[in-house]
């Protein structure tokens, strides 16, 4: 489906027609069985914005796309990342956009807030949903960004474990608090029974160098964790 509505009048109605067509799951709520997309709105919203805003207008023959997988859902946006700018760095990090003019106008509708923080309620909103980390993807002269349908701890492939430890991370700093087996437990939806796995999964996020302890002083039980930067 090709759009034809301008940005800012066609907005809500392209939020609507995904919701549509997206897969549903049941719930129940206050004994009401009601129907919940397994990708959560907000994340669509600013993914989708933050494709059009970013958009390089000089790439000729292309404009942003969102495709529909059965496992997952990627919005890519012509034109490579700015300038300074690094894919695991980009969770909370100061605004910048390719098209001021345009960012400033979707302030203006309410559509974004300018203010960096869109890849954050992103990646706040997979965690709450139980989801794969989210996927940034530079492309020879495009950007992609990938979200992927919930899937339970055990079915997660160890690099995606990782990439959602060091994600939490970087959310658990931005909030000034840290990394813990407890947090990391509560993200993944996972028992205490499972406390050996994530104390597993957490000593290769830090052989990786996508973590790394806070106070190297401190007891490994009550052990703190800070992405690899900070």
């Amino acid at each position: 489906m090709i759009g034809n509505k301008g940005y800012a009048i066609g907005f809500e109605g392209l939020i609507g027609y995904l919701k549509r067509i997206l897969p549903h799951s049941e719930v129940i709520k206050q004994s009401l069985r009601e129907e919940v997309s397994v990708y959560p709105e907000i994340a669509l919203r600013e993914l989708i914005a933050n494709a059009l805003i970013h958009q390089d207008f000089n790439v000729t023959g292309a404009g942003p796309t969102i495709e529909i997988y059965d496992d997952r859902i990627t919005f890519t946006n012509p034109g490579t990342l700015l300038p300074g700018k690094r894919p695991d760095r980009l969770i909370g990090t100061t605004p910048e956009s390719r098209n001021e003019l345009l960012a400033s106008k979707f302030r203006m509708y309410r559509i974004c807030e300018e203010r960096g923080t869109g890849f954050q309620k992103v990646v706040t909103s997979i965690e709450l949903f139980g989801m794969p980390p989210v996927l940034f993807t530079p492309l020879e002269n495009a950007f992609q960004v990938t979200l992927y349908a919930p899937r339970q701890f055990a079915d997660m492939a160890q690099a995606e474990r990782i990439e959602a430890c060091y994600q939490h991370a970087v959310l658990q700093f931005l909030s000034s608090q840290t990394l813990t087996n407890t947090t990391l437990r509560t993200r993944f939806k996972v028992s205490e029974r499972q406390r050996n796995q994530i104390t597993n999964l957490i000593a290769d996020a830090v052989q990786a160098n996508r973590i790394k302890r806070k106070d190297t002083t401190s007891g490994n039980k009550f052990a703190e964790y800070v992405p690899y930067w900070a």
